[in-house]
């Protein structure tokens, strides 16, 4: 009589997302490029054309750059440019 194997558990690892959701349009298209070497992070939809700037710490995550532009954006109104 042999043993029963042990059912593998898969090691699921999430990863950080490359698109966004638009706080204008609300479509998942927002992407972030980090420009380390100045300290900017550009974010721009593809879908509504929503384009802004923000000034980055060294070692920032493009989330983290995604969620400061959004505090922005809603704390300006709603206005087509942030930044």
């Amino acid at each position: 009589m042999g043993r029963r194997r042990k059912k593998e558990e898969k090691i699921i690892r999430k990863t950080l997302p490359e698109l966004f959701l638009c706080p204008n349009c609300a479509k998942n298209s927002v992407k972030v490029t980090i420009d380390p070497k100045n300290g900017l992070a550009g974010i721009r939809c593809s879908a509504c054309g929503l384009h802004g700037r923000v000034t980055i710490e060294p070692n920032t995550a493009p989330v983290d750059a995604y969620s400061t532009f959004v505090d922005k954006y809603y704390e300006q109104g709603a206005t087509q440019k942030v930044g």
